[in-house]
């Protein structure tokens, strides 16, 4: 009998189990794919939103600017990637200059206290490249940038450290109700437990009926995106905006932590929500869109294009409560900003479980801190092919052997990725850890080399080191060998 079970290993999932991880509490982390962070969780912007377009009348507004603030501790504990680069969000009217004063206001009434509007001339001095159309900007210096992926991974390895259990490739299929618990049923084992806390993304309404609870609707919407090759990101300096509309924050332009220039999302509203696909009509679109805040990126220097499924509610908010049935918790909705919140929410969370009669006591040994797998390595910092070659040709067992050449990740890098209490049996699960597969050849050369150490680690065949999931292809699903028309003078 566990005293909680969560139901999904994103960011959500997984910021909730390493809060409650603080506590003498048996958790147990239940996901239905082969890894954490497989889903929206992965396929974000990674911004840490400054707080200040969400509502403030809504949960966003309340997490959002709370959420932000705490990242620096987190960063200090757990070494995922985070640094607060500022954001701009660009007017390229008076009467968009309108709305930026809505959404300053907005943002003080979150508690946002360092907001500004900036002229044409301010914006080029903190950002050249910005469109020189741009007159005006919103301009936020608490914003910043997270790898969401390794923030993820970090949260739930610190989790694990204090305790937690997590238990891979569990669907859960029913949800019954005992007296004074629940019995879950995944697709492998029983689970029971005296709390359930849904934190399952886009299948979160689901799973909330298989519980007998109704009262909301995950509606799908996808957003694509495009990613440059690692440096291309210092073109500009902040997070750029541009003024939202109904359907999102429009196209932003930033840079990943790792120095990539990304571009995206755009808001497509689906059914099917396992559809990750790409298209080139809404990649150029992107591109084109992308142009108005920052002209003068290389799209010869895309490398990738992905798309990620946000869980928008039809209730227009976070689900973030004890349902009317006592114990079962439902953290839903949980859309843009939901990385920038999910500190926030696991607190909130931690929050009614104590309210709710969970007995929940400190422990005297929670250990707060993680170590890094990797740490930023500006391409300026890389040593040359020349220099890279002897190490590459290392034999297999040699910790010193560089298994990928575009990001120079090294044997023990991917090593250590598998020792840190998850068993890490795919090429993804690598990547997202080490970046190994992240760089230009976009794993071309190095999959069999990542293969090869994951096989040899683990004592497994090589041929059972899947790609990204049970019954994955070898390719991602998106568009390859991207030829776009030119840009629109």
């Amino acid at each position: 009998m566990y005293d909680v079970a969560i139901i999904g290993a994103g960011v959500i999932g997984c910021a909730i189990a390493r809060e409650l991880s603080r506590y003498n509490l048996s958790i147990a982390v239940i996901e239905k794919t082969e890894d954490v962070s497989t889903g929206a969780t992965k396929a974000n912007s990674g911004i840490i939103h400054g707080g200040y377009d969400a509502d403030h009348k809504k949960k966003k507004g309340y997490f959002s600017r709370k959420g932000n603030q705490r990242f620096d501790q987190l960063e200090k504990e757990l070494n995922f990637g985070f640094s607060r680069c500022g954001s701009l969000v660009l007017a390229f009217s008076h009467e968009e200059l309108e709305k930026l004063k809505e959404i300053k206001s907005n943002g003080e009434k979150n508690g946002v206290d360092d907001l500004s509007i900036i002229d044409a001339d301010e914006i080029q001095k903190i950002d050249p490249n910005v469109s020189k159309e741009a007159l005006y900007a919103l301009y936020c210096p608490s914003a910043g940038i997270a790898s969401p992926f390794e923030f993820c991974i970090a949260l739930i390895e610190n989790a694990i450290q204090n305790g937690a259990e997590l238990f891979l490739n569990n669907e859960v299929k029913s949800i019954q109700k005992k007296e004074d618990s629940f019995s879950l049923i995944t697709n492998k084992k029983r689970f029971e437990a005296k709390y359930v806390i849904n934190c399952a993304g886009v299948y979160s309404d689901k799973v909330s009926q298989m519980a007998g609870i109704g009262g909301f609707q995950i509606n799908p919407r996808k957003g694509e995106y495009l990613v440059f090759e690692k440096g291309t990101g210092t073109i500009i300096n902040k997070v750029i905006f541009q003024c939202p509309t109904k359907k999102g924050k429009g196209i932003l332009v930033t840079s990943t932590y790792h120095d990539n220039l990304m571009i995206g999302p755009d808001a497509q509203d689906i059914e099917d929500r396992e559809d990750t696909t790409t298209s080139i009509e809404a990649l150029e679109h992107i591109i084109e869109e992308a142009r108005r805040s920052v002209p003068d990126f290389d799209i010869k220097k895309i490398i990738r294009s992905f798309s990620g499924i946000r869980a928008s509610s039809s209730l227009k908010d976070f689900i973030v409560e004890e349902t009317k049935l006592k114990g079962f918790v439902n953290v839903a909705g949980i859309e843009s900003p939901g990385l920038t919140s999910s500190p926030e929410i696991a607190v909130y969370v931690s929050d009614i479980l104590k309210k709710s009669g969970l007995k929940m006591t400190q422990k005297e040994n929670f250990n707060p801190y993680r170590e890094a797998i990797i740490k930023k390595k500006p391409k300026e910092s890389m040593i040359s092919m020349k220099e890279a070659m002897p190490l590459i040709n290392l034999p297999l067992g040699d910790p010193d052997r560089i298994v990928c050449r575009c990001e120079q990740v090294s044997e023990k890098t991917i090593r250590n990725s598998l020792d840190r209490g998850i068993k890490v049996d795919s090429l993804d699960g690598v990547k997202r850890r080490t970046r190994a597969g992240m760089g230009v050849c976009q794993g071309q050369f190095c999959s069999s080399r990542v293969r090869e150490v994951v096989s040899d680690h683990y004592h497994m065949p090589e041929d059972s080191v899947i790609e990204r999931g049970p019954g994955s292809s070898s390719f991602p699903e998106r568009v390859g060998n991207i030829v776009f028309r030119r840009p629109k003078k």
